[in-house]
């Protein structure tokens, strides 16, 4: 199983047990307001909704859909398939990272990372912009919020009221990555090893998830929103006490995981790609995205 730049997050989602995942549907570009309502009624889905393209990396065009208006602009934008997935509003968001040679019969969790939306919080004095722009993260994500909050920029926050900026939990948009990997015991590496033998092919990647609990969590009562192969990363390492050494270290160790386990996988008859067909892939995957 892959995860590199080009390949579908359809397919890659399509094979995750169902009990664990939310509502997730592919529509073709182009495709009309009409028909994104349509497949929102035949499935009993409302707003808000997650809105990502078929492919891609990083949060690109990855947005939360609140309503009509926000669903036809996304449809001016997007050149590409792409997805309408279920909101999950669970408050706990993780990345799991797992990894089983297939030489051996278990595999284990080896990385946590913990997503801290972005967030300002009220004094009932400050309005929503000056709270933006008072707060180091948020600050850099202006140019979006500024257009996402427009008819809100001049509302005081009530004192100690949160207001989550950003739903989608990805470092590029202002989330705070925190290493958890803390939280690993033998029974949520055992859990996780349950559930990605359940998943044909996949050896090494990472579950983007959320919980409603760190009890649900450990038991495998999640709802996983997107898998990730050979492109993710432990993503830990982004926590800002994580020192660069470290960080380095943890990369090496990951990089040395995926050679095995491609070795691994080629003497039991997966083929390798060639250059070609991987110069290919990310000319391809180029075109796409610069949209």
């Amino acid at each position: 199983m892959g995860g590199m730049f080009g390949e579908s997050k359809f397919e890659v989602q399509e094979k995750v047990p169902e009990s664990i995942k939310p509502k997730t549907y592919r529509l073709k570009f182009p495709s009309t307001l009409d028909q994104v309502m349509q497949c929102l009624r035949e499935n009993g889905l409302h707003f808000p909704v997650i809105f990502k393209p078929d492919l891609g990396e990083r949060g690109w065009m990855v947005r939360r859909i609140n309503n009509e208006q926000e669903a036809g602009a996304y449809l001016n934008q997007i050149k590409i398939d792409f997805l309408i997935q279920e909101f999950v509003d669970l408050p706990l968001e993780f990345g799991v990272f797992y990894i089983r040679y297939p030489s051996q019969p278990d595999g284990k969790v080896t990385s946590i990372v913990r997503k801290e939306m972005l967030t300002v919080t009220g004094d009932g004095k400050k309005t929503i912009k000056q709270l933006i722009v008072d707060s180091d993260r948020a600050r850099l994500q202006w140019n979006i919020l500024r257009i996402t909050y427009q008819d809100r920029l001049n509302e005081i926050l009530p004192s100690k009221e949160k207001l989550e900026l950003v739903s989608i939990g990805n470092h590029c948009l202002g989330t705070k990555f925190l290493n958890d990997n803390h939280l690993i015991t033998e029974r949520l590496s055992s859990v996780f090893d349950h559930i990605s033998k359940q998943i044909e092919g996949f050896y090494f990647g990472r579950f983007d998830l959320r919980a409603a609990s760190l009890f649900d969590l450990e038991n495998g009562n999640v709802k996983v929103m997107e898998l990730n192969g050979c492109g993710a990363e432990p993503a830990h390492i982004y926590d800002p006490a994580f020192s660069l050494w470290s960080a380095l270290g943890v990369l090496f160790r990951h990089w040395q995981n995926i050679y095995r386990i491609s070795k691994e996988n080629h003497a039991l008859g997966a083929p390798y790609i060639s250059f070609h067909e991987g110069k290919s892939l990310y000319k391809k995957f180029r075109t796409l995205t610069a949209t």
